[in-house]
């Protein structure tokens, strides 16, 4: 799946343009829209993006697990290396401590993507302040041309990127 990003300057529009697009056989898990404006969209009967995606936790979360294993793994190799681990209690306290390494990393991580909008979505966030509303599609390949066909037939909306992955936009 391919998510596309689109700009808009009015709820209505959006909200035209998902009836078009669910019309079409687009699901209503594939639309959703980003605003700062929530309560104006769900007026609008327009999805949006839920308020856990729209913070970068799962993002950050995994750089810290990344972050923790690398330090689980020098502590391991520490404890080896100076020979720590030939004691009577063996690798336990050392493992454990790796483990605690790695929990706090992570849980760590998470905390701080709470602080910071998506990573995806951070691009948009100077068009967000200036009260624009940003249209998400996900579509397949058999889609994108009746999606972009749908898109066509609406002047006001503008496309403003794509990703094929979670790590990052093109903008265009």
């Amino acid at each position: 799946m391919v998510k596309h990003y689109y700009v808009a300057d009015d709820l209505d529009d959006l909200e035209q343009v998902e009836q078009e697009l669910e019309s079409i056989g687009i699901k209503e898990s594939q639309i959703h829209v980003l605003s700062e404006s929530a309560a104006d969209v769900e007026n609008h009967h327009l999805h949006t993006v839920n308020s856990f995606f729209q913070q970068d936790v799962v993002h950050s979360a995994e750089v810290g697990a990344i972050v923790g294993v690398v330090g689980a793994l020098f502590i391991l190799a520490l404890s080896h290396f100076m020979g720590w681990t030939q004691s009577a209690a063996g690798w336990l306290p050392f493992v454990f401590l790796s483990l605690v390494v790695l929990g706090f990393s992570t849980w760590e991580g998470g905390l701080i993507g709470i602080q910071k909008p998506n990573i995806n979505y951070a691009p948009f966030q100077k068009l967000l302040h200036e009260g624009k509303h940003i249209l998400l599609v996900d579509s397949n390949n058999q889609q994108e041309s009746a999606v972009n066909n749908v898109i066509g037939s609406h002047p006001h909306i503008r496309h403003a990127g794509v990703s094929a992955s979670r790590w990052g936009v093109k903008l265009e």
